[in-house]
């Protein structure tokens, strides 16, 4: 009897941890029921998503359970979508979360047009840094042309030397043993715009065996746009690295409509004879940067210190005056003639009480009201703004050739903004445009819901797989098993920017969910406290602790 009871008990036992077994689920998440679009361009399938690991571990008709699941009926579901022209190196640091981001179902952040905030030795502590105190998303990021250079010989103009030469070189190639993706330049601002073609050449040459991208806000998107991008090209070609164009715009009010299709002809032809060149860019009319852009360079050619002194002396303002009013220069783009006049250029952050009180006014109207110049005015708040910088918008692009730009395939999509620290408040880099809060959202509201630009597969395509195979990313960008589980949950009919010029900082609506590397960080809109961001790093990336 004794024996029969065991038994009996035993046999118990195993239908008990049998049926425990069976109760437990499968998968750490699973989607249900959404439209689910895979990143490619494909039309989308009803499927569910099964998330284990961090990974997808299954796509299709999902019969068990996961911890937690998502009922996405009458949401598409897509692969994360990742900004391909992000400012957050710094605030990422301050606060890990970048809410302002993840509202836009963002789910990657590629960095790096102004480099990394560290020297290229200290960059593999910076992204240690990072995943240790915990980000949201995922980062990557350049180092920068210039950075090198300032590194090694400061921030004056100049020629560098041989030695000096392999000296940035050698920088270049500490950054991508650290992890970085590429070389950026941004060739319209000082101390870049020192470097020649031929210095480029050379020192973005040195990533090339790391199948380094140069990534460029190029010399000139204006009046000059052709040369610039023949410019960048010619860097690419003859240092063997792949070629990215930051925020690509026909930035020159009097070729409005006939610029952009030449520009984008160009690319076009480059691509057609083996170079690989592509951009990235917003979709906005206006462009927003330094005021101190209005400056012509030379007055910085013996660095940032001595410009400031040149700009307070009142026989160098008569002599600016005069170059401003005449066009841009060899070295440098007037963004005034640009915009089609002060009139175009609305004072965005000042940094000072005294100008404060004209924020959102053109500084052609600050002008009027105190019975000025508007270029003393101008030169006065980046002098008043110190140590800050100015900020402004330039309302230089038109319509018609955002329109053309966007409808490119090889165009993908950078926001060109940082996330706030705080959501609602002025993004990191102090800069008031829609664009830091609406950019993704209004690449499908705008140009797919409210006029027929892009269909929504070809939308997300440009938000995902196309900008994840530009920058290597092989394990993300599309919905497949086995890749990382980045997924943005969407809704068509509520995702809307909400941000304006007039309301900055108004986060966008209709993202429901966004899934980081299997864990949820946005939940019905709202942030959670899970931080499963990771540092993409480039292919040279040395393992962790490596010297």
């Amino acid at each position: 009897m004794i024996r029969s009871l065991l038994l009996a008990g035993a046999a118990m036992l195993g239908v008990a941890a049998a049926a425990q077994a069976q109760s437990q689920p499968d998968y750490d998440l699973v989607i249900r029921n959404g439209r689910v679009l895979d990143g490619a361009g494909n039309p989308w399938i009803r499927a569910d998503i099964a998330v284990k690991d961090g990974k997808i571990a299954a796509i299709g008709k999902i019969e068990t359970k996961g911890k937690r699941e998502i009922d996405a009926t009458g949401d598409y579901v897509s692969p994360g979508w990742i900004d391909m022209m992000d400012q957050s190196s710094q605030v990422l640091l301050k606060n890990g979360l970048g809410e302002s981001k993840l509202r836009q179902g963002l789910t990657t952040l590629i960095d790096g047009e102004g480099g990394t905030p560290v020297p290229a030795d200290k960059i593999a502590d910076y992204f240690t840094q990072l995943e240790t105190q915990g980000i949201a998303l995922n980062f990557g990021t350049y180092y920068s042309a210039a950075q090198s250079r300032v590194e090694v010989m400061g921030d004056k103009a100049g020629q560098p030397t041989p030695a000096q030469i392999a000296a940035m070189q050698d920088k270049v190639r500490t950054a991508m043993k650290a992890g970085t993706m590429g070389v950026a330049s941004a060739l319209i601002y000082p101390p870049d715009s020192f470097q020649t073609t031929q210095d480029l050449i050379q020192v973005v040459g040195a990533s090339s065996a790391c199948n380094g991208i140069y990534a460029t806000h190029m010399r000139d998107e204006s009046a000059k746009l052709l040369d610039a991008i023949r410019e960048a090209i010619e860097i690419g070609e003859k240092g063997h690295v792949k070629v990215e164009i930051f925020h690509f715009k026909a930035a020159y009010a009097p070729e409005w409509g006939k610029l952009m299709p030449q520009a984008v002809k160009l690319i076009q032809d480059a691509r057609d004879r083996g170079v690989d060149v592509s951009a990235d860019m917003y979709p906005y009319i206006g462009a927003g940067t330094g005021l101190s852009i209005t400056v012509p360079n030379w007055v910085y050619e013996d660095g940032e210190a001595k410009a400031i002194e040149r700009l307070k002396d009142p026989k160098i303002r008569e002599k600016l005056k005069q170059e401003v009013k005449a066009g841009s220069e060899p070295g440098w783009s007037n963004l005034v003639e640009a915009s089609g006049g002060w009139n175009h250029i609305v004072l965005a952050s000042a940094y000072n009480a005294k100008w404060d009180q004209y924020q959102y006014k053109t500084i052609q109207q600050i002008a009027d009201t105190l019975h000025r110049d508007p270029v003393d005015v101008a030169y006065d708040i980046v002098v008043d703004a110190m140590p800050h910088r100015a900020m402004s918008l330039f309302m230089m692009m038109d319509e018609r050739d955002v329109t053309t730009a966007i409808k490119q395939p090889w165009v993908g999509i950078g926001s060109d903004s940082a996330a706030s620290v705080k959501l609602g408040q002025m993004e990191e880099l102090g800069l008031v445009h829609p664009r830091a809060y609406g950019t993704f959202p209004r690449i499908i509201a705008e140009y797919v819901k409210r006029r027929p630009v892009l269909t929504l597969e070809d939308a997300v395509r440009k938000m995902t797989s196309w900008p994840a195979n530009r920058l290597g990313l092989t394990d993300r960008g599309v919905l497949r098993a086995g890749l990382a589980a980045d997924i943005t949950v969407f809704n068509y009919d509520r995702l809307d920017d909400k941000a304006t010029w007039e309301h900055p900082f108004t986060p966008a609506e209709g993202v429901d969910y966004v899934v980081v590397n299997g864990k949820v960080v946005l939940d019905q809109g709202k942030p959670t406290a899970e931080r499963p961001g990771r540092v993409l790093r480039g292919v040279c990336a040395l393992p962790k602790g490596a010297a």
